[in-house]
């Protein structure tokens, strides 16, 4: 079973294009802010929730020198298939919502 069909959480969103780059938990939620336009605020226990589970996945890997104070965390190749699987399904919705919006805009313009 490929883990990555499902539609992900916003926030899980954010956490994994957030780890495109090596970042620790606090470095993960000002990204997370930064990208959305401040939309989007994680809290800790969002965040650390969401790691755990991407860990678990295997979507996320701990990086850096073991030992360190903070974490970090950084994409995995399953990961970036989660997310561009992500960014597909996105786009078919994009597409679909576009297609009867506009068909329906054009039969209200005739009638």
């Amino acid at each position: 079973m490929n883990e990555s069909k499902g539609a992900l959480t916003e926030a899980v969103y954010y956490i994994l294009i957030s780890l495109y780059t090596p970042l620790h938990g606090y470095g993960v939620i000002q990204n997370v802010e930064k990208l959305s336009g401040g939309r989007v605020k994680l809290g800790a226990g969002t965040l650390y929730g969401a790691i755990n589970t991407l860990l678990t996945r295997g979507w996320i890997v701990e990086c850096g020198e073991s030992g360190e104070r903070k974490k970090e965390y950084i994409i995995t190749q399953s990961g970036r298939r989660a997310v561009l699987d992500e960014i597909d399904r996105l786009q078919e919705l994009l597409d679909n919502g576009r297609q009867v919006v506009s068909e329906t805009t054009q039969t209200q313009e005739t009638e």
